[in-house]
């Protein structure tokens, strides 16, 4: 004999001289309709929606910065390459480090030049937490996403697991 399920359905209120009442109905359920495949193809059926590059597991390296002090002026010469690696324009990666440097700085060919005097590992600790903030997905960790700006608001969305969550905007 196949196990059930019962399911409660709650009928509408029936209104009666001293109130409310309500009805139960109890139906039984057999399990074989409920599931009819085997776990095997539930399996194949289950991975083969799952995209590519979630499945997928690499290592993702912070990309390091080359940088100089030259006079009062720091120049990174790969910043574009960094960009780049990022998946990102260099433009808001400059705005960023920018703001949070509180300085200038212009984007040159493939070098940014920012004015002040910074070390190397504290514009990698910059691009860290950049990384943080507008790369990795907040669901399911990955660095596969894009920024996409809607209206005024500034969105990540993540093309491995679908997610969509809010980013902070830089004006």
């Amino acid at each position: 004999m196949f196990s059930s399920y019962t399911i409660q359905l709650w009928q509408s209120p029936q209104r009666r001289q001293n109130g409310l009442l309500r009805f139960i109905k109890v139906f039984p359920i057999p399990l074989i309709c409920v599931i009819e495949m085997d776990y095997e193809a539930l399996l194949e059926r289950g991975l083969s929606k799952i995209p590519e590059k979630a499945i997928k597991s690499s290592k993702y390296e912070t990309p390091q910065t080359e940088s100089s002090v030259i006079g009062a002026k720091t120049v990174i010469y790969n910043f574009k390459e960094v960009a780049q690696r990022l998946n990102r324009n260099p433009n808001h990666l400059l705005k960023f480090m920018v703001r949070e440097l509180a300085t200038s700085g212009t984007l040159e060919e493939m070098r940014a030049t920012l004015q002040g005097r910074f070390a190397k590992e504290a514009l990698d600790d910059l691009i860290v937490r950049y990384i943080k903030a507008y790369v990795l997905c907040a669901s399911c960790n990955k660095p596969d996403t894009k920024l996409v700006r809607e209206d005024r608001l500034t969105f990540i969305a993540c093309e491995v697991c679908g997610a969509k969550n809010p980013a902070k905007t830089l004006m």
